[in-house]
């Protein structure tokens, strides 16, 4: 993998670049749509190419782990032939599991116990077989095994968790660097930096993680409950840190204003399944701000969805239109609205690269933020 900054913004650290892989060029700053299971919810592959215009989207090792499982991936030939996905793919390791199934995992020296939120069977992850599990699935960039801390935390236990990711990284390197892909393009692997939300434990994990010099770097565990002011902070406090010549990406973060403020810091990969998950649930994210379309107030309204949008979904139907299919519980609310969601990310950041490129992305970011985040 082969990273370019092509320029930097004059009045922050947003910078726009090149990222090249085996399977295609990701134009950075990039939005991810997240496709846990080998599918990004209600979207077809061809409407994520055509009309939402994904350059990179997102597996999870854990879900695909459990079903369909190893055996399936691999007689599949790895997950891009499997899901008929010819662009770059990054499988998150697990880890955020290791965080959000708390209730059912023991955290060991050696890994994480768990049990199977499927069928109960128990199972153990550990930094050797989830670089084991990622070359089965193939992804282009992998990410190491680290574990989550949860806000709030004790600045003890912050710590504790700190160390024992980055123990669990110097393992999963030694095994990614002893090992070779299961398929015939390369792959890569990113380590994350935690802390929690303490400074001095962010810089020390970014700089042990810096230290790694691999083609990227990840910062996990924010967007779990932090007040976003913190957020913002421990972002702008790793990024000081972390290598300028390698992509920061940005894990689980978030809303339209949270996506164009990380920009700012200098983060050049992002994913979250809000505009998915929240689309399901009739949370429109549009230019002008934030529809509920749920609200009796869009039933008679025959405006498109987004007059500015760039997806097919955005003209062709109107607001009155989903407000109805939502009511009525119909499946196609949710595809209409997830495109929508995905589109409209993707055209923002996309915006955002040609505003870095032009020397303006610091007057259009204040302007979009104070929009896109209203509600309406």
């Amino acid at each position: 993998m082969k990273f370019e900054v092509i320029r930097k913004d004059k009045q922050t650290k947003a910078r726009a670049g090149k990222i090249s892989t085996d399977h295609g060029e990701i134009l950075t700053p990039v939005f991810m749509p997240v496709g846990t299971a080998g599918s990004v919810k209600a979207i077809h592959q061809r409407e994520l190419i055509d009309d939402i215009k994904a350059q990179i989207i997102l597996g999870n090792a854990y879900h695909l782990y459990l079903r369909p499982g190893l055996e399936i991936m691999e007689q599949a030939g790895g997950l891009h032939k499997f899901m008929n996905w010819d662009k770059p793919i990054l499988t998150d390791s697990g880890g955020y599991q290791v965080f959000s199934l708390a209730a059912n995992r023991k955290l060991t020296g050696e890994g994480a116990v768990f049990q199977s939120h499927i069928d109960g069977s128990k199972h153990i992850f550990t930094p050797e077989n989830v670089v084991d599990i990622q070359r089965i699935i193939g992804a282009d960039i992998m990410m190491a095994f680290d574990e989550c801390a949860p806000f709030p935390c004790e600045y003890d236990y912050a710590k504790k968790s700190m160390l024992l990711t980055h123990q669990w990284l110097e393992r999963g390197i030694k095994q990614f660097d002893e090992t070779e892909p299961v398929y015939p393009y390369s792959q890569d692997f990113f380590p994350i930096v935690q802390g929690s939300v303490y400074k001095d434990l962010r810089i020390a994990s970014a700089e042990f993680i810096a230290s790694k010099n691999r083609p990227g770097n990840a910062i996990g565990g924010l967007s779990v409950g932090e007040p976003v002011e913190v957020m913002y902070e421990m972002m702008d406090v790793v990024n000081a840190v972390l290598p300028e010549d390698k992509p920061r990406y940005l894990m689980g973060v978030g809303t339209p204003v949270n996506i164009l403020e990380s920009i700012a810091l200098g983060v050049d990969m992002m994913d979250c399944v809000m505009p998915t998950r929240n689309g399901r649930n009739g949370m429109l994210f549009t230019r002008n701000g934030i529809i509920n379309i749920k609200n009796k107030k869009w039933e008679n309204d025959f405006s498109p969805l987004d007059t500015d949008g760039v997806s097919f979904v955005d003209q062709y139907y109107s607001k009155a239109y989903l407000h109805h299919l939502v009511k009525a519980e119909e499946i196609l609310a949710l595809q209409i609205a997830s495109i929508h969601n995905l589109a409209f990310y993707l055209q923002l950041v996309g915006e955002a690269r040609e505003h870095i490129r032009k020397d303006d992305f610091e007057s259009w970011k204040q302007q979009m933020v104070k929009s896109v985040g209203e509600r309406i």
